[in-house]
């Protein structure tokens, strides 16, 4: 290999979600040699829908995957903004020109499959090393060096790396071996995603189309839409519980019906009580959040998505930030040979924004779970707007 990195020990990325997998790219892309270590033995994801916005799926395409994002996604036409209640649509807002505007389409992934799209990406990258079942611990730093203490299955190893980039999620032990002495301890929202992907010939059939429906109740809103050429749906309730989340009988699991009695859901509108009684297995996925970090950098160790600014899923953005958060990372160190400068010119660029998205996104949570009369209030304001006025609203986010 030639270049700037050449002869210098990796940037270690800690994980290998979609933030992590974007980074390692970004970073292979600035000609910095990469190794992503993921703790869990298999790099597979659970299985989930996600959203990918324009001003992610732009920079996924500048890294040379556009076609590999289409053959994997599925283009919505449509956002249908719904009353819980009664299934009535406040506001629809069309996406079709949405790759004219802002660079690229909205895209719905299964989130395995956008992840194993990345993984092929990376695996086929020379500069980049994957390793598996090897979590990192404790580190220090000397000289401009990272020197890590890995763990794996046969014992724990040391290894340099010139740059440490934590992207192993909300429960980062990056960030807490980062802010050891500071209480940063993550903390229960008071949110929980119950999740579940339904064969699209269970639900009704108004909900086969290729368009995402959010239904917005008191203290619950559930988002569903098809994924991989509408064969399947993938769709999430989530739901306001306080503190019920550690009990220790809470349920890991639960059916449809036992879903709607406990969402608050059970009087909502026909088509949608259907649509979540046809689910199975609906799975527990509580939502935790960390204090918002006024620096997530120290030398040449940084935090990258949720590790850095953990986000509720209202703005359906926490990838889309993590996926910017590679960008400018790949660019800070295409821009700086020391990695101590590199790290803090990436923290300057994006801090700003991932808290200003962040602090949106749980806003947004109290807008969707409005009770009366706030809804009544926040209806009519929707159906002002029109659909075009409602995505114009959000094109701080995808600009």
């Amino acid at each position: 290999m030639t270049g700037p990195d050449c002869g210098k020990p990796p940037i270690v990325v800690a994980g290998a979600g979609i933030g992590g997998l974007t980074a390692a790219l970004s970073l292979a892309r600035a000609g910095r040699k990469v190794t992503i270590l993921e703790r869990a033995p298999v790099i597979e994801e659970v299985g989930a829908g996600l959203q990918i916005a324009p001003n992610a799926g732009r920079i996924l395409q500048g890294l040379g995957l556009t076609d590999a994002l289409e053959a994997a996604a599925l283009r919505p036409d449509a956002i249908n903004i719904r009353r819980a209640r009664d299934g009535e649509v406040v506001a629809r807002l069309p996406l079709a020109e949405a790759k004219d505007r802002w660079g690229a389409p909205f895209r719905l992934f299964h989130r395995a499959d956008l992840q194993q799209l990345l993984l092929e990406a990376a695996r086929r990258d020379g500069s980049i090393a994957i390793g598996v079942g090897a979590r990192v611990g404790d580190f220090e730093e000397d000289g401009g060096a990272v020197y890590l203490r890995v763990h794996k299955a046969k014992g724990a190893q040391d290894m340099e790396a010139s740059a440490l980039v934590g992207a192993d999620g909300a429960r980062s032990s990056v960030r807490s071996f980062l802010r050891r002495d500071q209480k940063d301890e993550p903390a229960y929202s008071g949110h929980t995603a119950w999740r579940a992907i339904l064969p699209a010939e269970l639900a009704p059939a108004a909900f086969r189309a290729r368009e995402t429906q959010l239904w917005l109740g008191k203290g619950a809103h559930v988002v569903h839409y098809p994924l991989r050429d509408a064969s399947i749906i993938s769709a999430v309730v989530i739901v306001e519980d306080g503190g019920r989340h550690e009990a220790p009988d809470q349920p890991q699991s639960l059916d449809g019906a036992a879903l709607l009695r406990r969402s608050g859901l059970a009087g909502c509108a026909g088509a949608l009580r259907d649509l979540i009684e046809a689910g199975a297995s609906w799975r527990r996925w509580p939502l935790y959040l960390r204090p918002a970090l006024n620096g997530w950098s120290r030398g040449a160790v940084t935090l990258l998505g949720d590790a850095a600014h953990p986000m509720l899923p209202f703005l359906a953005q926490g990838a889309a930030q993590a996926i910017e958060d590679a960008q400018s990372l790949g660019k800070a160190f295409a821009e700086n040979a020391a990695s101590d400068l590199a790290v803090e010119a990436y923290e300057r660029e994006r801090i700003a924004r991932a808290t200003k998205v962040q602090r949106a996104s749980r806003r947004q949570g109290d807008y969707f779970h409005a009770g009366f009369p706030l809804a009544q209030a926040r209806d009519a304001a929707m159906k002002i707007l029109g659909g075009q006025g409602m995505l114009m609203r959000n094109a701080w986010l995808y600009r």
